[in-house]
């Protein structure tokens, strides 16, 4: 059975990877097949994959090509880097330390892109300095490496780091409302550097991780450090785990009830945070689909109960409102790579 708290990231993560490099069709198809993505998906606009297809995709590439940033940028960094940067990192004694050891090993291995840490009143900022546009696609590697340094930051006081703002170098892109859940916080688009904003405090936390707990995070990268619960902080995230708990079927009445608020209170919030409670419990209904569909063999008649609708033919129409295709789509496409696997 699938992961209960599985997350999709949209297509654009996908292709993304494969738009920096020369890879044919054929080499692509093998790519996927590896990771478990059925082919029809590169050319499905609204298609998504489960963040564990994404993260197995990321890891064969670094493999294939000995390149940690596969692709991104004219000089690879071979495979073991992130490793000796850990290692590197764990000795210091506060967390402004290791940071301000992160950014000089960017710079020294890298000549495209680097790092820089500013102090500013009571907030510090981690930015991406873009010497060269990277050869990849260029709004997923600033996603990546901006999540790669808060996802790291956060392992190593071993407390998730609730970002103030974060600025993008870029355009809003297509898939920006993915960002609640991405980069939980204040988003700006259109801005001079890419940057993450945090609490200054934060700075003087000491290092809490050591060599032993280093194996199993880099065993999870880079899944481990995509999506990120903030649910103390955000009532988006809380009503998604609250949904994710076995109470898929649950109304707007109810989850309100739940979190001792009135639904004109909770209705509120939501619009604050840029967001209403029937997307994100469409959000985590189409999660669900895709993850059981992809991990398991489950009945689509019984999947369809399973996240509340009335009928198949609705959890059809919906599921295609959300991803362009059918969840027999996405079934055939699995198992299309199994048979493909099997000969």
């Amino acid at each position: 059975m699938p992961n209960e708290a599985s997350a999709t990231l949209p297509m654009h993560f996908v292709s993304g990877l494969f738009r920096g490099l020369n890879a044919s069709p054929e080499h692509q198809q093998k790519l996927l097949q590896q990771a478990g993505i059925p082919r029809f998906l590169l050319n499905a606009p609204q298609g998504r994959v489960t963040v564990r297809q994404f993260a197995l995709l990321y890891r064969l590439l670094v493999e294939e090509m000995d390149d940690e940033t596969p692709g991104f940028f004219s000089r690879p960094l071979r495979s073991g880097a992130l490793k000796f940067l850990c290692l590197g990192l764990l000795d210091a004694p506060s967390l402004q330390v290791a940071l301000y050891r992160y950014c000089q090993y960017f710079r020294v291995l890298l000549d495209d892109m680097s790092y820089q840490l500013d102090l500013e009143g009571s907030a510090a900022y981690l930015s991406l300095v873009e010497n060269l546009p990277p050869r990849g696609d260029r709004v997923l590697v600033h996603e990546l490496m901006l999540k790669l340094v808060h996802g790291l930051a956060s392992w190593l006081i071993a407390e998730k780091i609730p970002p103030l703002r974060i600025d993008c170098a870029y355009s809003r892109p297509e898939h920006s409302s993915e960002y609640l859940y991405f980069y939980p916080g204040q988003v700006y688009f259109d801005q001079p550097q890419t940057r993450i904003y945090f609490d200054r405090e934060l700075l003087k936390e000491p290092l809490r991780q050591t060599r032993r707990s280093l194996v199993p995070f880099l065993k999870r990268a880079p899944e481990n450090w995509i999506y990120v619960s903030f649910a103390d902080r955000l009532l988006a995230h809380r009503i998604k785990e609250y949904l994710l708990a076995e109470h898929l079927k649950a109304t707007l009445g109810q989850v309100a009830e739940a979190l001792h608020l009135s639904v004109r209170s909770l209705s509120r919030r939501l619009a604050a945070e840029g967001t209403c409670f029937q997307a994100i419990k469409d959000e985590v209904r189409r999660d669900q689909a895709i993850a059981f569909l992809t991990d398991s063999n489950l009945p689509l008649n019984s999947l369809a109960g399973h996240l509340g609708f009335e009928d198949l033919p609705s959890f059809n129409r919906a599921f295609k409102k959300w991803t362009g295709n059918t969840p027999g789509a996405y079934r055939r496409g699995k198992n299309s790579l199994t048979l493909a696997i099997l000969v």
